[in-house]
């Protein structure tokens, strides 16, 4: 079964988190900037003007779907590297992903998302190793 990790991130991590996924294997991913806020509700401003909210603050949305198996491998590489120890450091969601199609093979489930060098043919690769 394939699951879709979905990473909420400061914006000053996206390029360390990009390189960790990249050194485990990660070669597909998604990004979109949004805005939004949890559970800190936005943050106080002092201005010339006074205090003022902004709740509605930039994130990066973070989209990866992936083998089940490297689900655990992939949520800690996000959440050792995104972490800075200060509210707003993001939030991670898991989804289950009923079926993969790649358009231009019509290849489908895991075959749809294996990449040459991507974290599946690296622990392939490891696996077939080891029994030798």
């Amino acid at each position: 079964m394939c699951k879709k990790i979905e990473a909420y991130i400061r914006h000053e991590k996206l390029e360390d988190v990009k390189q960790a996924l990249r050194e485990i294997g990660i070669i597909g991913m998604n990004i979109v900037e949004v805005r939004g806020h949890g559970r800190q509700g936005g943050i106080e401003l002092v201005g010339r003007r006074g205090t003022y909210t902004v709740d509605m603050l930039p994130r990066i949305q973070l989209n990866i779907v992936l083998s089940e198996r490297n689900v655990a491998r992939t949520v800690q590489t996000i959440q050792q590297t995104a972490v800075t120890g200060n509210k707003g450091d993001g939030v991670i969601f898991i989804y289950p992903v009923e079926n993969v199609i790649r358009i231009r093979t019509g290849e489908e489930g895991e075959a749809a998302l294996t990449y040459e060098g991507d974290i599946d043919t690296r622990a392939d690769a490891s696996v077939e190793k080891m029994s030798e």
